[in-house]
């Protein structure tokens, strides 16, 4: 079972995150100045007691908590012999190019250098020293309402184990509350529709895991990819995808029934735009497959006006998916005794979006949205503000306890 906190909230366990242990440790993955700070307090001697609070500036949904807790408990720490660790880490990194390199090339150099690259970083490992068990951590959870300059973390301990960290975690903080943020509030605008987490084409693949862990902690209802789930058990949902229709020659109800007859166990969404027709496609993919079909899914360009808003231009504006184009299509498919199909809508949709949808009473059963939700920006700061036990920060910094958090076990 995960670590269970004072208030009763679970937090995940430090195997959950792929981290790239070694690189942590050796500062690799760090701004340079943080890994100088390091090793210029190692070097002359000095382990000063600090504490160092974390904070950033709007009303936001924590989350990445319990990741940059597993980067504190993974890399703090020291080496016993830095030299010989800074030879073994260069050798570490070569390997790590050459397994890459050979990959595809010649699959028993690959496996010599995987094999090697692993018995290094068992040397690594053994050169290492540990020290979090000597910090004291006291944080919020993933998922806490926060304020802005509220304390979400307090890490206390000797600075030299832990100084070079601080630019892993933070950054794990700021995106992952980015994503948190922006879902919640997309979730909230859509009262109890649900939220589709659409946006791994938007983004590098492989920030999928904690990005889906976060759409999660925001409220989404579902991910796009296996490995936006991993971390909390879920698997995709989907569409019939666009290309799969071009694929079969543009002909969506037969690339419907491929879909069905390939995944009978999930339900089946048709994706009804190919053809610019929502409404005539949807009846025609209710038809072939009755009861079997979940839903349809309307995604409309921008820039489209689809066939049934044509007679209505001038009206209202025509283009995309439309409050006038989800009615219409709810409006047919009742009318053929297709009440049990649902209406999914994507394409565009952020919160101010939704809420006006929502404020129409449009009859959506759900939302997929995709780039909204990686934008804006919520940038974590880190500053010492004790030294010893007393007052000690720059100017315009003090220390703020927060009653809210609790300490990490």
């Amino acid at each position: 079972m995960p670590p269970t906190g004072q208030n009763g909230k679970q937090r995940l366990p430090s195997h959950i995150f792929d981290l790239p242990v070694q690189e942590i440790r050796r500062g690799y993955r760090s701004d340079i100045y943080f890994w100088r700070e390091k090793r210029a307090l190692e070097e002359h001697g000095m382990h000063p007691e600090v504490t160092l609070q974390v904070f950033q500036k709007k009303d936001a949904i924590l989350c990445g908590i319990d990741e940059a807790i597993a980067v504190l408990k993974l890399g703090s720490g020291t080496y016993r012999d830095f030299d010989q660790a800074c030879k073994l880490f260069d050798r570490y990194l070569e390997l790590k190019h050459e397994a890459r390199k050979h990959f595809l090339t010649d699959r028993e150099k690959y496996m010599a250098t995987v094999r090697e690259k692993t018995e290094i970083s068992a040397r690594l490992d053994d050169l290492w020293t540990p020290h979090y068990e000597d910090l004291v951590l006291e944080a919020l959870h993933d998922g806490d309402r926060i304020a802005p300059w509220e304390t979400v973390m307090h890490i206390t301990g000797d600075a030299s184990l832990f100084a070079h960290l601080e630019t892993v975690y933070l950054g794990v903080l700021a995106r992952r509350t980015r994503i948190a943020t922006n879902v919640r509030r997309t979730v909230d605008a859509a009262g109890d529709k649900v939220v589709l987490f659409f946006p791994a084409r938007f983004d590098h693949w492989a920030v999928q895991g904690g990005d889906g862990y976060a759409a999660h902690i925001g409220g989404a209802g579902g991910v796009s990819t296996d490995a936006q789930g991993e971390w909390w058990g879920e698997s995709a949902k989907g569409t019939v995808p666009h290309a799969l229709i071009a694929a079969v020659g543009g002909d969506t109800v037969q690339a419907v029934k491929l879909f069905d007859d390939s995944f009978p166990d999930v339900n089946l969404v048709a994706l009804v735009d190919f053809d610019n027709d929502c409404v005539g496609t949807s009846l025609q993919c209710c038809e072939a497959l009755g009861d079997r079909l979940w839903g349809v899914r309307l995604d409309t360009a921008g820039t489209m006006v689809d066939r049934s808003m044509i007679p209505r231009m001038g009206e209202e504006p025509p283009t995309g998916v439309t409050p006038q184009l989800v009615e219409s299509t709810r409006r047919e498919l009742d009318r053929h005794g297709y009440e049990h199909v649902r209406i999914i809508v994507s394409g565009g949709f952020h919160p101010d979006r939704i809420r006006m949808f929502e404020d129409m009473a449009v009859p959506v059963d759900a939302y997929g949205v995709g780039s909204s939700l990686m934008r804006g920006h919520w940038d974590f700061t880190a500053d010492v503000v004790l030294r010893e036990g007393e007052p000690c920060a720059k100017q315009g910094r003090t220390y703020h306890p927060n009653a809210r958090m609790e300490r990490v076990m």
